[in-house]
Order: C-alpha cells, then sequence, then structure tokens
C-alpha cells in the first residue's frame, strides 16, 4: 500500500515465493511496474486508494481513518478529496472510536469542533510521529483498540514521542539552516536555486519535514538526505513550477529508486554518488527556475469593503469548507485601514492582537513589525476572515496574511 508503484523487484521475489500481490498507490508511476494488479490514481491520497478497495471487499468501511489519512498525505482538497474530507469530518466528530478520543484528548481538541486544520497539524503529526521515530505499531494499536484506558496510555505515548519529533526536527533544521549560511558565506556564493543538504546525523524519519521547513524558510526547492555508509535516504519537498519528482528521476541512472509527486519525492542512492546528483539537480534548477518563480507570492481573491466582513458573510464563507492544501480560505484585501491598537501576544511575542478601523485582528509571527504598527499607521491588509471562540462567547477577526504600509510602500512578504 501506498509505495508499491516502485516494488517491482520485490513484486518478483514474492510472486516466486507463490504469494499473491495487490497494489494500491497514488504516486506517479516509474517507466517500469511491478507485474501484479496494481489499483491506482494519482487524484486520491494513498489511505484514499485503500479505501476504495476495501469498500468493494467488505462492508466496513471506517470513513474517519480516510479522512484521516486524506488530510494527512497533503493531497489537494478537491473532488473525490473534498467529498471524503467533507464527511470524513463529520465522521471523526461523531466518532465513538477510543482511539481517537484519547488522542482528541491528549491533544486538548474537543470533539465536536474539530477542522482540517486540528487535524493536519494536532491530530497526524501525533499518529505519523510513532513511525518516524520509533515504529507505527503503537499508532495502529491505538486507533485498533477498544479499550480505554489502554487508548488513554498509548495516547500519551504518542503526545510524549510527537516532542520528540518536534524538538528533533528544529535541531536537525537548525543545523541544515547553519550549514547552508556557512556554505553561502564561505563560498561567497548566494543561494543555490535549489537546496540540497546531507549529513550523517539526520534522522531518516524527519527528513521530509526538515525539506519542507526549508523551503518555507528560504522559498526554493530543497532535498535533505540521511547520509549513510553505503546507501543515503532522501526526501524532497518543491514550490510550484517545478516537478521535483521528474527532477530527480531524469538522475534516474545513479539511483537506487525514486517515488513521489510533482511537490513532493523520496529516492535511495549510493553514498559515493551523492557529489554528482547534487551538482545535476542544481544544474536542473539553474536552468529551469528563475527569479519569478523564486519569488514567494500571495494569491489575492478579490478587494472588499470592510462593512461586509459580517457574521453573514462568515458563514456565506463555511459552505465551501473543507479548507485545505488545493481549497485555500478566500484571502481578501482592504486598503487604507487605520491602525488603532497594537499589542504583543504569544509566549516570545511573536504575533500581534491589533484593532484596525474598529475591527479586530491576529497576525501570527509578524511580532517583527510591532514598532512600525504604533503610530496610527495606515496599511493595506490582506486577510482571511475568521470567527474567534473564547469562554463560549464568539467574535468576528481578521487573520492577517500580509500588511503593507501606505507611506512607506513596504510589505511584510
Amino acid at each position: 500500500m501506498d509505495h508499491g508503484i516502485t516494488a517491482w523487484e520485490k513484486v518478483t521475489y514474492a510472486k516466486k515465493k507463490g504469494i499473491d500481490v495487490i497494489i494500491t498507490d497514488h504516486h506517479v508511476k516509474p517507466k517500469k511496474l511491478p507485474d501484479c494488479t496494481i489499483v491506482h490514481t494519482t487524484k486520491l491520497s494513498g489511505a484514499g486508494v485503500s479505501w476504495f478497495l476495501a469498500k468493494e471487499l467488505t462492508s466496513f468501511s471506517p470513513l474517519e481513518l480516510v479522512a484521516l489519512g486524506t488530510i494527512a498525505d497533503m493531497v489537494p482538497l478537491v473532488g473525490p478529496n473534498r467529498s471524503i474530507v467533507k464527511y470524513g469530518l463529520a465522521a471523526i466528530n461523531d466518532t465513538n472510536r477510543v482511539g481517537l478520543e484519547a488522542l482528541m484528548a491528549d491533544a486538548g481538541l474537543t470533539k465536536g469542533a474539530l477542522d482540517v486544520y486540528c487535524v493536519s497539524h494536532m491530530l497526524a503529526p501525533r499518529l505519523n510521529a510513532a513511525g518516524r521515530i520509533e515504529h507505527a505499531m503503537d499508532a495502529l494499536r491505538l486507533l485498533c483498540t477498544k479499550q480505554k484506558d489502554k487508548a488513554a496510555l498509548l495516547a500519551e505515548k504518542l503526545g510524549l514521542t510527537n516532542r520528540e519529533r518536534q524538538k528533533l526536527t528544529e535541531e536537525t533544521l537548525t543545523h541544515a539552516l547553519q550549514g547552508l549560511s556557512l556554505r553561502t558565506q564561505g563560498e561567497s556564493l548566494p543561494l543555490q536555486k535549489l537546496i540540497f543538504i546531507s549529513h550523517e546525523s539526520y534522522n531518516p524519519g524527519i527528513i521530509g519535514l526538515v525539506a519542507g521547513k526549508l523551503v518555507e524558510e528560504c522559498y526554493r526547492p530543497a532535498i535533505v538526505v540521511s547520509k549513510g555508509e553505503v546507501f543515503s535516504k532522501a526526501s524532497a519537498r518543491s514550490i510550484n513550477g517545478f516537478n521535483i519528482v521528474e527532477a530527480i528521476r531524469s538522475c534516474s541512472d545513479i539511483l537506487v529508486d525514486v517515488g513521489g509527486h510533482p511537490m513532493a519525492a523520496g529516492f535511495t542512492v549510493e553514498t559515493k554518488n551523492l557529489t554528482v546528483l547534487r551538482e545535476r539537480l542544481e544544474k536542473l534548477a539553474e536552468d529551469e527556475l528563475n527569479e519569478e518563480k523564486l519569488t514567494r507570492t500571495l494569491k489575492i481573491d478579490t478587494e472588499i469593503p470592510l462593512d461586509i466582513v459580517t457574521p453573514e458573510t462568515y458563514k456565506q464563507l463555511q459552505q465551501l469548507q473543507p479548507f485545505g492544501f488545493g481549497n485555500p480560505e478566500p484571502v481578501f484585501v482592504t486598503r487604507a485601514m487605520i491602525v488603532e491598537s497594537v499589542r504583543l501576544v504569544g509566549a516570545d511575542g511573536k504575533h500581534l492582537k491589533l484593532r484596525l478601523s474598529s475591527t479586530d485582528a491576529i497576525a501570527f509571527n509578524m511580532g517583527n513589525l510591532y514598532s512600525q504598527l504604533q503610530h496610527q499607521a495606515t496599511v493595506d491588509l490582506a486577510y482571511t476572515i475568521d470567527m474567534n471562540t473564547w469562554n463560549g462567547n464568539s467574535r468576528l477577526q481578521l487573520k492577517v496574511k500580509d500588511i503593507r504600509f501606505i507611506s512607506s510602500s513596504s510589505s511584510h512578504s
């Protein structure tokens, strides 16, 4: 399931042993396919493909689990994925599965109020952490158990493992960023259009997360390699306009295997070939990526006056749910807003709580703009419309995506 589309050698071995094999997968097909029954589409998540097969074989179809897998797999929430997640979220919020209930409790979530963000940022990481650092069996046991006490213990263990995973990811990211800084400063060169970084200490279970964070930080394709003595494992993440799996497959002559999607991929390579591979991929990115593709942009859906930001507008927008990858929340812009008040919030003062033109707003990770917003600044604001609920009270607020200072024409982007 999920990675068998490239496993022709393993399938050949299984057939020699008299074992029938069925592969379900959603990754891009390689040129050489395994000689067995294959259920495949790139329009679903790995969980989605296996769920449709399971529906043909049994009446048991756990919609909450396929929704969980679809959200965790970061596939675009359009077409069948949108339907799976819409109805699957309802199943999650109404579940009697004690493992999921225990996981929600450990994450501090309330059943009945979960959305895509809760699943993708709080539930899925806990389930994935076990397989990244230890073994995925505890996650499976949690989802299967019918004993509340056992579920609570397993959920607590997964929560601890996830915190370890977070710490390891941040340490590895810091090491990778320091390596990039030393490389560019030492050689007096700008950052390459493709990031390719490897080290013996990198845990193969978290290199995909690190690659994703490098893309967020530097906005360019990133490949992070867990370097071994003979073989090395790598994960890659990309940006719009650069098909990372096809780029990597162009180097198949020096790879052991490769699989993935246009935006994310993984591969194995003999360690002795790492330098040549890096040079070839950097050259490919240099040829294909121009400055326009390497410029982070924010897509605005439309400009609106502030007086139509009402509870009724918010209610209408919710009909476009579920929001997520491939189906983002609508982003609006309102111009010439007056900053009436601003304060730093969050444990480290990283965020801003604002009052603009008699409207509340929250700006995450924009604490560095605090001093610029002090004196009745006039700004153009890009935002999504949010409902902030606290102690049973609900109030509209703007969730800031970007700020442009009219006087200086400078922007946070």
